[in-house]
């Protein structure tokens, strides 16, 4: 499979961390360029190759994995084209800190809809203590094997989960149940419910990633939130 196409945006100040970010279907990288009041933060924006989706009658569109017809009873999914976009995310996770010289525990990894599935299917198997998982709209991918790919290097790592109550794509009952089945494993996660929000972001929802962000990877590492967060409850 091809490297995905990646925008870089540099910090403007001395760069201590760096946050990457996995659009959804049919989008690109630029869609989501966001800096705000990080100064600090290099934030990487790859972008899918095109591929065709079953369920769109096979039209092609940017994707990191194909979308098969889904439901609960018989959750179909694309599993070979999961594992090659893990490696592909992981690969751009390694050379931040192997090229970069970008410690593990300074990146967070997040993403929108199936961005953000391959986010919880990337983080959670990677191999380096991760800062942070930012999952918006997104779902657990493979939920039945992912257990047994998980990396204890990650058990701790904090998870913001933010979900539209109206949500046509991913239901919000999908996304509560992702949650749930997590806790269910002891990850510390951090839901976030936006009503009236469709499969889309809103500036509430926004301004609580960047918190989480700011708390995550602070400009002063010293700062940084600690990998186990309080339990909400959904």
């Amino acid at each position: 499979m091809p490297k995905p196409k990646t925008i870089v945006l540099e910090p403007s100040a001395k760069h201590t961390a760096t946050i990457i970010i996995l659009h959804g279907l049919g989008d690109t990288g630029a869609g989501w360029q966001l800096r705000s009041s990080l100064p600090h933060v290099k934030f990487v924006f790859p972008t899918a190759e095109l591929r065709p989706i079953t369920v769109n009658k096979s039209a092609l569109s940017t994707a990191w994995y194909d979308i098969l017809p889904f439901n609960r009873i018989n959750p179909n999914e694309d599993e070979e084209g999961l594992l090659q976009a893990r490696e592909l995310v992981a690969q751009i996770i390694r050379k931040e800190v192997e090229e970069n010289k970008t410690p593990a525990n300074r990146i967070i990894l997040g993403g929108f809809s199936q961005g953000s599935a391959l986010s919880i299917l990337t983080g959670l198997t990677f191999e380096y203590p991760l800062a942070g998982i930012a999952a918006l709209s997104g779902y657990v991918p493979l939920y039945k094997t992912l257990m047994g790919m998980t990396s204890k290097a990650n058990r701790k790592t904090p998870i913001f989960w933010g979900h539209g109550t109206f949500d046509p794509v991913v239901k919000f009952d999908v996304g509560e149940d992702s949650a749930a089945f997590l806790r269910g494993y002891k990850y510390s996660v951090d839901f976030h419910s936006y009503p009236k929000m469709g499969h889309s972001v809103c500036p509430d929802e926004i301004n609580d990633l960047l918190e989480f962000f700011k708390k995550t990877v602070p400009e002063n590492p010293e700062n940084a939130l600690s990998q186990e967060i309080p339990q909400a409850k959904l």
